[in-house]
């Protein structure tokens, strides 16, 4: 055992309640962030909202199984990473993986920055006066790189600081964002249509010094954009066609799966099980109770329209910049219900702690899958060190921090196309889920003494495992979501997702980062064959946390 790892423990030290991970799964499924940011950009669907969030919030339900199920067997530090490795085998483990929760990452650093300057830094600017300041940074080019190497800087701190630290940042963002929400919610509920537009008019006067009323432009620059999406109705059809964008916001309440190598308590599968699924609901219910309360006073059809106008312009299918300028963040235009400054700016803050708590999602579980790889001997042995300290894998960061930056400035000037790859994100993750979840289904029969060993092995219907069953149908579900990325139905003349195979530049990156990938996983295993490692002997053993 000694000679097949680094050493004979990871280092690693189980420093966070089953709570921390709720409220890590919690944050994952960020509703101010990556659930307004995907609504937004949602406009042009025809598919009720409302029912694609409890239809998709039903088939993740199986995934949340299936991700509990693992973790109560494997509860390792790395997560798909060791399962895949140690039921499919290293090669498809470590590509898989790899790909989907190293390389893929650094597309998101752009990401998270983007929703920093909309729902933090604009709007807290202007709120203090200073109108050029936020419309820089949420306008420009550099104001996205600049915001991008924020986050790197913000991130990068809070995972050195350790798990243990950033649990508390959590805890701490969690309750000062839900009393943001409650606020917005107030504000939402109480307000009507005259009074948000009287509001708004008088509110970008005084922050924009914009002199006329440009509500009713926002309206025909929305509908000249092709806003559409309704809150509840649509075909079961165009339901379905908007689960693949949807799930941009959704598909995460596993995220922290990767880290019940240092959660207490995670080979019990029903504590699991219920801090996933609290999370998924949570979200699912808070989404719909926010948006019901912004179709009361803000209207849903303006949302829409006003999301319209501000993407059409910033995906550039026109050269006339909004009347609104900027992006239509809800908690901002609930904001507008009240002239009282004092009150906006502790509305914004206290919501800006929703990215805050979530930020740290960024790397922090792609830093320990990394480590596992490396602890496998399939990366440089200086990957695996832990500082003493904080039970950190430092060195594990950098290699998410130093090619973030790179990305980060691809895509902020939209060199080779990058801002249209927005969802490969998503996808290159999924294909890594599909690997997790194929594993799932075949466990009970691939590797027998373990699962009849572990806790789950007692969940079955009508005599078939719990975890196959669930891994069938959240694996068919994750096959929809690829075949409709890859091919990408049109609707009324528009590509919906944008990834397709027709979507050259995405063919290219998604084929150099599994290529990458493969090429170190082949580089490293006739490496270790030359020192007289077996490499293959590596994946049959589970490591010790």
């Amino acid at each position: 055992m000694t000679d097949l790892f680094i050493r004979k423990a990871t280092g690693l030290v189980r420093s966070w309640s089953v709570f921390d991970a709720f409220v890590y799964a919690l944050f994952s499924t960020n509703l101010v962030t990556l659930g307004f940011y995907s609504f937004s950009q949602m406009y042009y669907f025809q598919g009720g909202l409302i029912p694609a969030l409890l239809i998709a919030a039903l088939f993740i339900i199986f995934e949340v199984v299936v991700y509990s199920s693992l973790i109560a067997v494997m509860p390792r530090s790395g997560g798909d990473y060791v399962w895949q490795s140690r039921i499919l085998g290293g090669g498809v483990g470590f590509v898989l993986a790899i790909s989907g929760w190293w390389f893929i990452l650094w597309l998101w650093v752009p990401l998270y920055a983007d929703m920093l300057r909309h729902i933090v830094i604009t709007p807290v600017l202007a709120l203090l006066g200073n109108p050029q300041a936020a419309l820089w940074f949420g306008q420009s080019p550099l104001g996205l790189f600049v915001t991008s190497l924020i986050t790197l800087a913000i991130v990068s701190t809070f995972i050195m600081m350790g798990m243990k630290k950033y649990a508390q940042i959590q805890k701490f963002s969690f309750f000062g964002g839900m009393l943001g929400l409650a606020i917005m919610l107030v504000l939402l509920l109480t307000g009507t249509p005259e009074s948000f537009r009287a509001g708004m008019d008088a509110n970008l006067s005084q922050l924009f010094g914009m002199s006329e009323s440009v509500y009713d432009t926002v309206v025909a620059e929305g509908v000249a954009a092709g806003a559409a999406m309704p809150l509840t109705g649509g075909s079961f059809g165009l339901i379905m066609l908007t689960l693949p964008y949807l799930v941009f916001f959704n598909l995460w309440p596993n995220w922290g799966a990767t880290l019940y190598g240092e959660v207490r308590g995670a080979s019990d599968f029903k504590r699991n099980l219920a801090g996933m699924a609290w999370a998924l609901g949570t979200t699912t219910l808070l989404a719909v109770l926010v948006v019901f309360a912004i179709s009361r006073s803000i209207g849903w059809d303006f949302f829409m329209q006003a999301s319209g106008a501000y993407w059409n312009h910033a995906w550039g299918y026109t050269q006339e910049p909004p009347a609104l300028p900027i992006w239509p963040y809800p908690a901002l235009l609930a904001a507008f219900l009240t002239t009282n400054r004092a009150l906006q700016i502790l509305l914004i803050v206290l919501m800006s702690l929703w990215w805050f708590g979530w930020s740290g999602t960024l790397f922090l579980s792609s830093t320990r899958v990394i480590f596992a790889a490396a602890f496998d001997r399939f990366l440089p042995e200086k990957v695996s060190e832990v500082d003493e300290r904080t039970h950190t894998p430092v060195n594990a960061l950098l290699l998410m921090v130093i090619p973030s930056i790179l990305i980060s400035f691809l895509f902020a000037y939209n060199i080779f196309e990058f801002r249209s790859l927005t969802l490969d994100s998503t996808l290159v993750i999924a294909v890594t889920y599909l690997g997790t979840t194929i594993a799932a289904i075949i466990l009970p029969y691939r590797k027998p003494d373990l699962y009849n060993a572990s806790p789950i092995a007692k969940f079955k219907v009508l005599g078939i495992p719990l975890i196959t069953i669930a891994g069938t149908i959240f694996g068919s579900f994750l096959l929809f979501l690829l075949v409709e990325w890859l091919f990408d139905p049109w609707l009324n003349g528009t590509a919906l997702y944008g990834i397709s195979l027709q979507n050259t530049p995405s063919v290219i990156f998604i084929g150099v980062l599994y290529g990458t990938a493969l090429a170190i996983y082949l580089g490293f295993k006739a490496y270790r064959k030359s020192r007289g490692i077996d490499i293959d002997k590596v994946h049959q053993e589970i490591p010790i946390d």
